[in-house]
């Protein structure tokens, strides 16, 4: 990937890979904590983290056309939702430098938590929640018309699969387009059948991309099913 753009610290959005004439944007939001207010850090473990994830998205889109980037949170906590304040300016930063582009997000952990809240923004036509935070009285009714697809290792110890599982269950109710993909033996760092949670992310962003049509692969798998898809 070419050189970030945008390193000034007062820009929330870090472009990773930028074509000439992009149709599409994909943005990752890494994890962090639930309270904290020191500065966040691209060294820091949990932004690192997303670094393959995001290359796994890549090698399933046409990069000479679709932008690739990052949220560039202010705090390292959740707080009083700071992520999701981090991600709306990334948003209007994408809208003003790059222009209204189509975007799908990716989001960890707590950053799965932001990206969903912010899913209701006319410019984001998906999101797709690796091992996210969410806690039972988490919002759902925004998500009415959205497509999002959540992805769980059943041994995470750090958030709760069957939270995702009701999260995705309320997200239906409420008139999304929504589906469980549920790892087995996946753990929270993603680390345990990485290979595995990496394709999947890179089926399902392909897919959440492409513009028009309904779904196909993995992604119609598991919004079009009735449980959760375990892999």
């Amino acid at each position: 990937m070419a050189r970030p753009y945008g390193e000034d610290e007062r820009h929330r959005l870090r472009v990773r890979h930028r074509p000439p004439c992009a149709a599409a944007a994909v943005i990752a939001l890494h994890g962090g904590r639930a309270d904290s207010c020191a500065p966040s850090r691209p060294w820091h473990l949990a932004a690192l983290r997303m670094r393959p994830v995001l290359r796994a998205a890549a090698s399933g889109l046409p990069l000479d056309r679709v932008l690739l980037g990052e949220v560039r949170y202010r705090h390292r906590g959740w707080n009083q939702g700071d992520p999701v304040e981090d991600a709306l300016d990334a948003l209007d930063e994408l809208r003003r430098v790059h222009g209204a582009l189509p975007v799908v997000l990716i989001g960890h952990s707590m950053g799965g938590r932001a990206a969903l809240r912010v899913s209701s923004q006319p410019q984001v036509q998906g999101v797709v929640a690796l091992a996210p935070w969410l806690p039972s009285d988490e919002p759902s009714d925004h998500l009415r018309g959205g497509r999002i697809v959540v992805m769980h290792g059943d041994r995470d110890r750090v958030t709760s699969a069957p939270a995702s599982v009701a999260y995705v269950e309320r997200a239906r109710a409420a008139g999304a387009s929504a589906g469980m993909v549920l790892m087995r033996g996946g753990d929270h760092a993603m680390l345990r059948r990485a290979g595995l949670w990496h394709r999947s992310v890179a089926e399902v962003i392909g897919d959440l991309a492409r513009p028009g049509g309904r779904p196909t692969g993995l992604a119609a798998r598991c919004v079009t099913g009735g449980s959760a898809v375990v892999l």
